[in-house]
């Protein structure tokens, strides 16, 4: 899935924009804000233009980036830090697959310029080992592509015909909606083009509609990391779930009684259904504080831990007994074939010849 990745407006320094071709020429010219705010929208395309490239997103490149914006964040103590990396991956006409990222350095002191030694290492460091990556594009973090970007993008034309964008949009998140599955990733695609108005051409971005592609290999250690890494066991991820379980049920428990102490202090008003239902919920409960209750309840405890000690016990029992039969079929097959050779040498001595052990079987 290749996609150029573009840089943050306001990491960059202030430059003046060309008006040139703007596709908002009736608004007025005299407001230089709104004149402005259209030159930037007016680099990417509008959605009527659709591209033709087939892109696929893999998981890593995803966590890549992610990753790298979180780490920038609190080593610089900004909430918009400047993000630069690469887009490995693979072409096949129109079909592209974003596979890995790397990152990128620029020129100390410009981030509008790229270090190209850095970047050319780092290109055959990757292609030593993925023999089948090729540089594809680059990303970065920012609200939409401006024509700031256009600079940046034309140092990677040496690297790749038309590197892709790959642009990472935290502020499209919304909290706020608790439909999961209605959400969507925070990144945007776009393929670069030229357009052609009024005599004069420019280069653009089209946004491209891309997928999420992973393999078994990808579902396996995206799970693995979701799950805390090497050092999760089966046991310890049970204990995990029954953490949450336990904290989604006090926090449960803490919501009915906020709900039954306003109801009491006067602050909301009653709804005697819901009462009801509070009350039947709390009848089902045991009564964990009687004593006959505890009493039975320890019995059932320790019937269950001597059943479990009573198992573990036959288990091992079963186990020695195995061992001991194979030592005692061990042994036994020793001394006989001793018992049998012994046999064989004194009938040896009696003057009887070797051959004639085929005639006395």
């Amino acid at each position: 899935m290749g996609n150029i990745f573009c840089l943050l407006l306001f990491c960059l320094p202030d430059q003046p924009i060309q008006r040139c071709g703007t596709r908002q020429s009736h608004c007025p010219v005299s407001i230089m804000t709104s004149q402005m705010d259209t030159d930037e929208q007016s680099i990417v395309l509008p959605s009527s233009t659709t591209s033709g490239l087939t892109l696929s997103l893999h998981p890593l490149p995803i966590l890549n980036i992610s990753e790298h914006l979180t780490r920038l964040k609190l080593q610089t103590r900004s909430n918009s830090p400047f993000v630069l990396g690469a887009l490995l991956g693979t072409q096949n006409g129109r079909e592209v697959e974003i596979v890995n990222t790397f990152e990128l350095a620029t020129e100390e002191g410009r981030d509008d310029l790229v270090d190209h030694d850095f970047l050319v290492s780092r290109r055959d460091q990757y292609k030593q080992v993925f023999p089948s990556l090729e540089f594809i594009g680059w990303y970065t973090v920012a609200p939409v592509p401006t024509s700031r970007h256009i600079a940046l993008h034309e140092q990677f034309t040496g690297y790749c015909s038309t590197p892709l964008l790959l642009v990472l949009q935290p502020s499209t998140i919304t909290s706020s909606s608790s439909d999961i599955t209605g959400q969507t990733l925070p990144f945007k695609a776009y393929e670069p083009t030229i357009e052609i108005r009024d005599k004069k051409t420019r280069s653009v971005f089209i946004e491209a509609p891309y997928k999420v592609e992973t393999g078994e290999a990808e579902r396996i250690a995206v799970d693995w990391t979701a799950k805390g890494g090497g050092g999760s066991t089966s046991l310890e991820s049970h204990l995990q779930s029954q953490r949450a379980a336990v904290k989604m049920l006090h926090e449960r428990i803490l919501v009915l009684v906020q709900y039954v102490t306003n109801v009491i202090a006067g602050q909301i008003p009653t709804d005697h259904t819901t009462l009801r239902s509070l009350s039947a919920l709390i009848a089902s409960l045991p009564a964990s504080e009687n004593k006959g209750f505890r009493d039975e309840f320890n019995t059932e405890y320790e019937d269950v831990q001597l059943t479990a000690f009573l198992s573990s016990l036959t288990k091992s029992a079963n186990i020695l007994n195995d061992l001991v039969d194979k030592h005692l079929v061990l042994i036994g097959g020793s001394r006989d074939d001793r018992t049998l050779t012994v046999r064989r040498r004194g009938m040896g001595r009696q003057g009887m010849m070797p051959g004639d052990w085929a005639m006395h079987p």
